[in-house]
């Protein structure tokens, strides 16, 4: 994961995971879908609450954004790269919905 890519897929944050990879997880769904399903480890941080709290995302190190399929954490993508100048966040490609379909077939979907 390079600063340069603006994407992972699922396969590729699911190796690195395995492997101990320090990536941090940002999700970005509201809390009732956070609650319903949601990668260990992932903070939750509601798009709509990320201007006030970005100083939760770490500066140093990977960061990947996490949503349903991947819109909304493009968005967050978005606004961390052009406006705060975030190089480290990159975007889960499909969201949850495609961890679930392409990674882990047990992870709830809805």
């Amino acid at each position: 994961m390079s600063s340069f890519s603006l994407e992972i897929s699922p396969e590729d944050l699911h190796r690195r995971l395995q492997a101990g990879d320090d990536i941090q997880l940002i999700d970005v769904r509201e809390e009732m879908e956070f609650e319903y399903c949601h990668l260990p480890g992932s903070l939750l941080l509601p798009l709509d609450e990320l201007p006030r709290r970005a100083a939760e995302i770490r500066t140093e190190g990977p960061v990947v954004v996490i949503c349903h399929h991947g819109v909304r954490s493009a968005h967050a993508l978005s606004y961390l790269r052009q406006r705060l100048g975030r190089t480290n966040v990159i975007n889960l490609r499909g969201g949850v919905d495609a961890w679930a379909e392409r990674v882990d077939p047990a992870f709830p979907t809805y």
